[in-house]
């Protein structure tokens, strides 16, 4: 392929751009406002009541957040611009996207103003921040990202030329992680470059995706063959087969190095996914499925940290104030939800002083929000995550070229896996992962990876500026003569 189909843009730019009413994502965006205004005054209402019952009592032992309307309303204009912006540009690209992703992120928003404020404080130019308003923050910000590489992001041969870069990029953010990270309840995780952290495996997993496109769109042909015989087994040239070899090791490194169970898995599993896309061999991700329980296996039985989180995932309630007290409170909380929920703020944000589901606001989210929302509005969460990579899906059957359509299959598998991860550790179906929900739980880093993967699926979508509509026949007198004619 040459350099210039290579480089091709994700959509002609040779049509005159015009506004284009796009009154899908209008009115789910209109349905999403409302739906968060609701849960908002919903979330007051209910804080409201139970102050009045507490009357007796001193109003400072209430140490939930109190809903900020403000901070609802800007974050919702911010989306209401991204949105009049994708109008004025007149490019035709999916008009479900941003509303499921506004909906998600509204979520977190009001779970963060409903926690304990106190959760996470940072300081910035004098002025203390509390949870709410810090995720209220990145927020806007990771709606800014999605609006600029949605509509900025015309071509692709930044991504494809440059795929080997990306990864070495991304080998590199690992080590520095590893020599210089920060420990995090025993994982090594974030990493510090003056007054700002992050987890770089957040936007570790956009980088792998893009180079693992770039990778198998270029050697697709060479992967499904089936060259060399290992036993019964039929396989591709082994030189192909060199990337897995290095996934599984890196994948075991990271569970080594960082203690980092949920970036293992997820790495792992987008690459066996994406092999599969690439390929459509089943047989792939089954021999990589056997190799990643082999190792963890082996893992299991070589490193304290790897059998512990296992144990605790088996029989929590062997140390239910110690090492299991997190399981089985997040249990107990998804217990008391039930299948309608308590209702928005009426659950239990801290007991003697004490929250009851430790670190609810980054690894339990979905515990908080099944207690409260029952186990519907969970069902309703996790749909939301099913209908991002639908459209991801859609989008990367649209694709002109592989590079485009794994991409796309990517980016939005990464985000599928990673939220089902998540939820499966919080429901107690595998072990406990050190990774975020997406767009829900706190931590700028999270959210801004996730803002990159959306934008980019968002202008992969894109088809181009249409062209004008044909002008109405006009019904005259002479038309009409015609017609009768005929």
């Amino acid at each position: 392929m040459s350099i210039a189909a290579q480089a091709r843009p994700f959509a002609s730019a040779g049509t005159r751009i015009r506004p284009r009413i796009r009154t899908t994502e209008t009115a789910l965006l209109a349905l999403v406002a409302v739906t968060l205004l609701v849960g908002a005054a919903s979330l007051g209402a209910t804080q409201r009541l139970i102050e009045a019952g507490k009357a007796g009592e001193s109003l400072a032992s209430l140490d939930f957040g109190a809903p900020d309307p403000v901070a609802l309303v800007v974050y919702l204009g911010t989306i209401g611009l991204v949105h009049v912006a994708f109008i004025l540009a007149g490019r035709r690209i999916d008009q479900v996207l941003l509303p499921a992703v506004a909906l998600l992120g509204g979520i977190g928003l009001l779970l963060m103003q409903r926690l304990p404020q106190d959760l996470v404080e940072q300081e910035f130019a004098g002025l203390v921040l509390g949870l709410g308003q810090l995720q209220a923050m990145w927020l806007l910000i990771a709606i800014a990202v999605i609006g600029a590489l949605a509509l900025g992001v015309r071509s692709d041969a930044w991504l494809r030329n440059y795929k080997y870069t990306w990864a070495a990029a991304g080998i590199g953010l690992l080590l520095l992680t590893f020599v210089f990270g920060s420990e995090v309840n025993g994982a090594r995780l974030t990493l510090s470059i003056g007054p700002i952290s992050g987890q770089p495996s957040e936007l570790l997993k956009v980088i792998l995706v893009v180079f693992l496109a770039g990778y198998l769109s270029e050697n697709r042909s060479l992967l499904a063959e089936e060259s060399t015989r290992l036993g019964p087994l039929r396989l591709p040239p082994i030189p192909y087969l060199a990337p897995m070899g290095v996934m599984w090791a890196i994948a075991l490194g990271i569970v080594v190095v960082q203690r980092d169970l949920g970036a293992a898995l997820l790495f792992f599993a987008v690459f066996l996914a994406m092999l599969y896309v690439a390929t459509g061999r089943l047989s792939y991700v089954v021999g990589g499925l056997i190799l990643f329980i082999a190792g963890a296996f082996v893992l299991y039985h070589l490193f304290g940290h790897v059998q512990q989180r296992v144990d605790n995932w088996l029989d929590p309630w062997a140390d239910p104030s110690g090492a299991g007290f997190q399981v089985v409170q997040a249990l107990y909380a998804l217990g008391r939800g039930g299948l309608l929920g308590m209702g928005l703020g009426a659950g239990l944000p801290t007991i003697g002083g004490r929250l009851p589901v430790p670190a609810v606001h980054t690894d339990y989210p979905l515990a908080a929000l099944g207690e409260e929302l029952g186990l519907i509005g969970l069902l309703a969460i996790l749909g939301l995550y099913l209908v991002v990579v639908e459209r991801g899906l859609r989008i990367a059957a649209a694709a002109h070229d592989d590079f485009r359509s794994i991409l796309a299959a990517g980016l939005a598998l990464v985000m599928g896996i990673q939220a089902f991860i998540i939820a499966a550790g919080n429901l107690k179906l595998i072990p406990l992962t050190g990774i975020t929900l997406p767009l829900i739980s706190y931590g700028g880093s999270s959210l801004l990876a996730n803002a990159i993967v959306v934008g980019l699926l968002l202008a992969l979508s894109d088809r181009g500026a249409g062209a004008p509509a044909p002008p109405r026949r006009r019904r005259g007198p002479i038309a009409r003569l015609r017609r009768a004619r005929a």
